[in-house]
């Protein structure tokens, strides 16, 4: 904990708004979608699927492949529990389903569904992308797959699978066809191995306007690591650092960038 607190004061030190950004891909960014205030009916969507898995009081028995939790001393847990200290904020939500609409992608690959309240964001950005959602733990991928059924999400596709083989089997797969992904939102396993693992195994189906996003960047010091060795990449040519995540653009035409943006 005190080393996220260092982490953040230094942070704010370093971070800058959309003022002092000269790029306008990235003011752009900020200015429509970052900083949109705006209420959206969709967020009542998001507040009514949080809600439901709030007032779930069962226990479910949790395969934890991650970094371990620093909330939950026991690997049985309570959903509501886990959606009220686990599982992404409010205002993260209503941010990934806005950079989702900002951007539209068609193929979208979250890893670590846990609950799905994120899925449920990436989902209801583009009702019409394809959203391949991963979780290794077949029990919390139940809950999560009836919850997005309860609410209608009608094109997320939820995989109970190992990350690594899951990644292994589509580098196979890229030998006769080809499989791309618009977005990725990584939030499996904060660690810098499994980050960097997941990085460049996923290499290999980017596009030039691909977009990932990074969880917990600032989780531990091997997690920033494994950020700035992400940064260095030289295939990525954008990056945005806004502490809880991790943004990464690999658009050749831009210069080599890399902001920190208060949200």
């Amino acid at each position: 904990m005190l080393f996220q607190i260092k982490s953040y004061i230094k942070f704010l030190w370093n971070s800058k708004n959309e003022h002092a950004v000269h790029s306008p891909f990235v003011f752009n960014l900020l200015t429509k979608c970052f900083y949109d205030k705006k209420s959206k009916p969709e967020y009542l969507v998001l507040k009514n699927y949080r809600r439901s898995l709030l007032e779930n009081k069962n226990f479910i028995e949790v395969t934890d492949f991650g970094a371990g939790s620093r909330v939950f001393k026991s690997n049985t847990r309570q959903i509501s529990k886990i959606a009220k200290t686990a599982g992404i904020s409010p205002k993260r939500a209503e941010l990934l389903f806005r950079v989702v609409r900002y951007f539209q992608p068609e193929s979208v690959l979250e890893i670590g569904t846990s609950l799905g309240l994120a899925t449920s964001a990436l989902a209801l950005g583009n009702p019409k992308a394809k959203v391949i959602t991963l979780e290794g733990c077949p029990n919390t991928s139940s809950v999560a797959k009836n919850q997005l059924e309860d609410f209608n999400y009608q094109n997320v596709n939820p995989i109970i699978t190992e990350f690594e083989s899951y990644f292994k089997n589509i580098q196979r797969e890229l030998k006769t066809e080809t499989e791309n992904f618009d977005l990725i939102y990584f939030d499996g396993n904060h660690s810098k191995k499994a980050t960097l693992a997941y990085f460049d195994l996923l290499l290999p189906t980017i596009t030039n306007d691909s977009v990932w996003i990074f969880d917990d960047i600032h989780w531990s010091p091997e997690m920033e690591e494994a950020w700035d060795s992400i940064k260095n990449h030289p295939k990525v040519k954008v990056t945005i650092d806004t502490f809880q995540w991790g943004f990464v653009f690999f658009r050749r035409e831009q210069p080599k960038e890399h902001f920190v943006i208060r949200t």
